[in-house]
């Protein structure tokens, strides 16, 4: 048989694929979607909210068409379903109800909806009956609940992602089912306990992410027979013990990150521990917080020695000059692939470490060497021999500026950032020292931000390659030069926290590439009007020019044709906005917030902001909104702040048609109106961040809504709102509802089970009666609770002691009854107990000084306590705050108050940094701070104290109570103490003579007890002193003479018939009878002839016979004298024993 020529074979072949093609493509011109997965996916259509139209097209009679759909060519069942949005870049997400209409899509094969927002919901279980599944997508999409045990049937599965959600509990062993899966991402959730032992099942995984929950335990040894795996991240849990030797086994694996960010090391490696030396295909490698990392040289020798490796992290490892130091360079190198290099948050203080880095990896391109404790002179050879490195991050060390003059010979450097350091030198000098060699050709990114660096903003165009120059937060100061010259490509010039004065230099206008300009926090104090004229040369972006003393009026901006960004918050810019200016059409945030604008702002200034994505106008008090009836914006913005402007009194209708916001601050706005119910709707449909409409007078009833979907933070109080508290609220994650008129019982609360994210919650000052509810262990997360002025009744719930987080618990002002419950003491958080303003009665617990160590302020004044007071209440060392006042307390002040440490220390403003605690939400994790506030006696009359305030008053109150025994000397410990209130006890002895040691006081009450003794003349050291209350005492002999004692009215010292001079009207004779009488002395001391008297009258017997008597003799003058004198003693006498006689009454009537 003949050959076919091969080019003919190929001409054949070629045209049978054509047919073929053609086939197909024919085909999927005329198969239409199956009708009954048309009308599934129309049904999961109707139970999504799609604010953005991402399933508009959804309307056509072929659903194979539909965008995110794709179908069999030759079925036409629908083989993928992708509608993954992009919640984080450009706000398009889809929101609502999974339905289980896609149970009728059996042959999907791949799902995406990831980037979506899911409103914690949870995951479908359905979804594990789509058994074709080999693709599933579900990450960033605030899902909630568990992962549903029935995934465990998918099992063609080959990718699943679940990362970034919310789930939580345990990983269900099921998933150890799907053993075709080859990539498992359930990173960035909340799971706890162990790594099931089925997921050493999954053979085929090459990619297992687990990173950032709350896995705890060993690191299974386990993992080390999935032989496939080329990824594995295990990065910050809880995992602890010694890393399994067994994952040396994974020899095929190319990324490995380990350990946890301030773990203090509970991971560890053996001794002799070789396993990383087997990771031979090991291109990253993450070993963070590793606790004797810092002790095992071989082991360090070993990383580098892997042949591959690219990128090495060894952080927080508290490795130091020592131990890396003795290492010889010429016995230790990195492997030439290493080019990536992070040492940061370690323990290294000397800038040697550079030269011998540069020994030992020459081909870095990335280094980190951030939050060290480095300082000195880097070597000349460090800039030599780096012949590749172009990004070098040294933040957070404490370097001179002086010590950098070697990295101006690093040819390749691009990024250069030094804040958080020792910089003291002027500008010039740092930037002189930089441009002296080659770096001045290469840098584009200098951070010098948040050191000490001084002198003013020289000349910059030397750094020719110059894109990004940050030298925020430093002291620069006097004017720019109006002849300064910027970089040709400089794009973004941060200076802003500074010193600098007048105004910009028209130099700047010059700035062809300059695209950010960040002049805020200093002192510019030109009109707007001259600083834009300067400004208007360029395609400027992003202006900040916020926190300065910029005055004048707001000038027509419309000349920014290319503006996005204008902060001007925190000016000094007034006077009326023209009605006929408009904004830059581009403008996308606008912050013109804490001004002095006036005028009024319609629709015809926002007629062509079609961008607009953030307004922010706030404080403003004489700026109003007044939009036209039916006006729609031509924008949907994210942020609306509109504080203390006004919008009132109606609600404005334009703000139903926004229905993209994340966050909106209307409170103060003068509304006094019905909220429209679009509105609520809004609320409960949106992902919000914050809603505050707080100090209107907006009333009504709010509806409830069926959805989880809450703001992050909801502040609707002080308002009239009314009625019950609709269930959906109990989601939110910072809750104020306090100062309306809500009333019922609270049994919303405990509406739908746990709910794990609220962390604050106000229902202050309302009208909820009744008990308190008894399911606070649904709140595991509660922080701050604030039940105070209601009219609750019954005991506090004993679930109460559950929530093991709070740190304030405020249910002062109602009608609760019976004593403290034991739960209380598993609070062990608490920072603020206020109870005050009850009938509770009991004992004061011990519990309370030996278990809650972290108080700072008890409160539990008006009540019905009684006994003495628990000697471990001494333990609470940081004590500020203690009032025990209006109760039946007996015994005595115990003496050791002088361990309320905090107390004893005197406090500024300075000192103040408010409250704050850790929380990750789905919003912002990180410190979130509250406020404390506490109802006080103050000067005579109830105040209230809230924030730093509060946070700066030190005072005991201890009055109306039963208190008996003497004033401890040890309270003159006490030098932080600002007020102290001992009054209306039983308290005897004299005033502490020490007293006047407590320099802080601004109050001392000491008033309605049986102190005795005179005042002592330390007090007159309390200049401070503004409220002195001695009445109703036994005190005696004269007042101190000062300015400030004498400064009090006399109804401060009245009631103590021994007391004399002023303020009293009442004079002291004489020196002597003005003293203090002796209580020391075994006579009586109500006796009018006790031994002061007998060694008085024999003294002036004595003198009056050898001295006066015998001059009389010779002198007429003096004889004269001498019977004077008898007249005066003859006086004194009779003053004596009216007192006494006095006293006598006193004592036996």
């Amino acid at each position: 048989m003949p050959t076919m020529n091969p080019v003919r074979f190929k001409y054949m072949q070629a045209i049978i694929i054509f047919m073929m093609l053609q086939v197909v493509v024919s085909a999927q011109d005329h198969i239409m979607c199956i009708q009954t997965e048309r009308e599934a996916l129309l049904q999961f259509k109707a139970a999504i909210e799609d604010p953005y139209g991402m399933l508009s097209s959804w309307t056509t009679s072929d659903c194979c068409q539909w965008q995110g759909i794709r179908c069999s060519n030759l079925t036409a069942h629908v083989l993928m379903l992708d509608l993954h949005g992009d919640l984080f870049n450009d706000g398009r997400y889809m929101s609502g109800e999974i339905h289980q209409s896609l149970m009728e899509l059996q042959q999907l094969k791949y799902l995406n909806l990831s980037w979506n927002s899911f409103q914690g919901r949870g995951i479908p279980e359905f979804l594990g009956s789509l058994t074709n599944l080999r693709y599933l997508d579900l990450s960033f999409s605030h899902f909630g609940g568990k992962i549903p045990t029935q995934f465990g049937s998918l099992s063609h599965l080959k990718y699943l992602n679940l990362a970034w959600n919310s789930l939580e509990g345990s990983i269900p062993r099921q998933l150890g089912n799907l053993s075709q899966l080859q990539h498992l991402d359930l990173g960035d959730n909340q799971f706890e306990g162990k790594i099931p032992s089925q997921l050493v099942n999954l053979s085929q995984l090459q990619h297992l992410d687990l990173s950032y929950n709350q896995f705890e335990g060993n690191i299974p040894s386990q993992i080390g027979n999935l032989s496939q795996l080329l990824y594995l991240d295990l990065s910050g849990n809880s995992f602890e013990g010694s890393i399994p030797s067994q994952l040396g086994n994974l020899s095929n694996l190319q990324k490995l990150y380990l350990g946890r960010y301030y773990d203090d090391g509970a991971l560890k490696i053996d001794d002799g521990d070789h396993w990383v030396s087997n990771l031979i295909s090991l291109t990253h490698l993450s070993l963070v917080s590793i606790s004797n990392l810092n002790t095992s040289h071989s082991f360090l020798q070993m990383i580098a020695k892997l042949p591959k490796l690219r990128e090495l992290s060894l952080s927080e490892c508290s490795l130091s000059d020592h131990f890396i130091l003795s290492l010889r360079p010429s016995k230790f190198n990195f492997s030439s692939s290493l080019s990536f290099l992070d040492l940061s948050f370690n323990s290294f203080t000397s800038s040697m470490i550079l030269q011998w880095l540069s020994n030992v990896t020459s081909n870095l391109v990335e280094l980190h060497l951030s939050h060290n404790l480095l300082e000195g002179s880097t070597s000349n050879h460090f800039g030599r021999v780096m012949n590749s490195l172009e990004h070098l991050d040294l933040s957070f060390n404490i370097f001179k500026a002086d010590d950098f003059k070697s990295f101006a010979n690093i040819c390749t450097l691009r990024s250069l950032y030094a804040p958080e350091n020792n910089f003291s030198e002027d500008l010039p000098s740092i930037l002189h020292n930089l441009s002296s060699g080659c770096v001045r050709h290469s840098l584009q990114d200098l951070d010098l931000s948040y050191n000490q660096i001084t002198g003013s903003l020289p000349d910059l165009s030397v750094f020719s390659s110059l894109r990004s120059l940050v030298l925020y937060g430093n002291k620069l100061s006097g004017k720019i030069p109006e002849g300064i010259r910027l970089p040709f490509h400089l794009e973004f010039l941060s200076i802003g926290s500074n010193s600098l004065e007048g105004g910009i230099p028209k130099s700047f206008g010059n700035s062809c590439a300059l695209r950010s300009l960040d002049m805020s926090g200093n002192n510019l104090n030109k009109e707007l009007s001259v600083i834009i004229h300067q400004l208007s040369g360029f395609s400027l972006q992003e202006l900040n020019l916020k926190g300065n003393q910029i005055n004048g009026t707001l000038p027509d901006l419309s000349i920014y044709s290319s503006l996005r960004g204008l902060y001007l918050d925190g000016n000094k810019l007034n006077g009326e906005i023209p009605k006929d200016i408009k904004f830059p059409p581009q403008l996308e945030r606008l912050d013109l917030q804490s001004n002095f604008l006036k005028g009024v702002l319609t629709d015809y200034h926002f007629a062509n902001m079609s961008k607009l994505d953030l307004l922010e106008l706030s404080d403003n008090s004489l700026l109003a909104l007044a939009f036209s009836q039916n006006w729609v914006p031509p924008f949907q913005l994210s942020h609306i702040g509109l504080r203390s402007c006004k919008l009132g009194p109606a609600f404005p209708k334009w703000l139903e048609t926004q229905n993209h916001f994340l966050d909106i601050d209307i409170s103060n706005a003068g509304i006094a109106d019905m909220v429209p119910k679009g509105f609520w709707a809004n609320l409960a449909f949106r992902e919000l961040i914050s809603m505050n409409i707080s100090y209107n007078n907006l009333h009504g009833i709010i509806p409830n809504f069926p959805t989880k979907n809450i703001p992050y933070s909801l502040i609707l109080g002080p308002n009239q709102f009314d009625g019950p508290v609709p269930p959906f609220l109990r989601g939110s994650e910072f809750l104020d509802l306090s100062k309306n008129q809500f009333s019922d019982s609270l049994s919303f609360l405990c509406a739908n089970g746990t709910v794990g994210t609220l962390f604050e919650l106000d229902l202050s000052n309302n009208h909820f009666s009744g008990k308190i509810p008894d399911c606070w262990s649904h709140f595991k997360s509660l922080t701050y609770l604030d039940l105070s002025h209601n009219n609750f009744s019954g005991r506090i719930p004993t679930s109460m002691g559950s929530l093991l987080h709070l740190q304030a618990l405020l249910l002062r002002n109602n009608n609760l009854t019976d004593e403290i419950p034991f739960s209380l003491r598993s609070c062990t958080n608490l920072v603020m107990l206020d109870i005050s303003e009850n009938r509770l009665s009991g004992l004061i617990p011990a519990w309370i000084g030996s278990e809650l160590q972290e108080l700072q302020f008890l409160i539990l004044g008006r009540n019905n306590f009684h006994g003495s007071l628990p000697l471990q209440i001494c333990y609470l060392s940081d004590i500020q705050l203690l009032d025990l006042s209006l109760n039946n307390m007996s015994g005595q002040i115990p003496k050791c108050i002088k361990n309320f440490t905090s107390m004893t220390q005197k406090t500024s403003s300075r000192d103040y940094q408010g409250h704050s605690y850790f929380v990750k939400t789905s919003q912002f994790p990180g410190p979130q701070p509250y406020d404390l506030n506490a109802l006080l006696t103050w000067k005579g009359s109830e105040q209230m104290f809230k924030n730093n305030v509060l946070l700066l008053l030190k005072s005991i109150d201890l009055s109306s109570n039963q208190f008996s025994g003497e004033i401890p000397l040890e309270i003159d410990n006490l030098f932080g103490l600002v007020s102290l209130n001992l009054s209306r006890n039983s308290l005897i002895g004299k005033i502490p003579s020490k007293i006047g040691k407590l320099t802080s006081l601004e109050s001392l009450d000491l008033s309605r007890n049986q102190l005795v003794g005179s005042i002592p003349p330390s007090l007159t050291q309390i200049y401070g002193l503004g409220v002195l209350d001695l009445s109703h005492n036994h005190l005696t002999g004269k007042i101190p003479t000062s300015t400030q004692l004498q400064s009090f009215n006399a109804s401060s010292y009245e009631d103590n018939l021994d007391l004399c001079g002023p303020p009293l009207e009442k004079l002291c004779i004489d020196k002597w009878l003005a003293q203090e009488p002796n209580v020391e002395v075994q006579e009586d001391e109500y006796s009018l002839f006790n031994r002061e008297f007998y060694m008085s009258m024999t003294f002036g017997f004595v003198i009056s016979f050898w001295v006066v008597f015998g001059s009389i003799l010779f002198k007429r003058s003096w004889r004269h004298a001498y019977f004077k004198f008898l007249n005066n003693l003859s006086d004194n006498i009779y003053v004596k024993v009216a007192i006494f006689a006095n006293k006598i009454s006193k004592v036996h009537g």
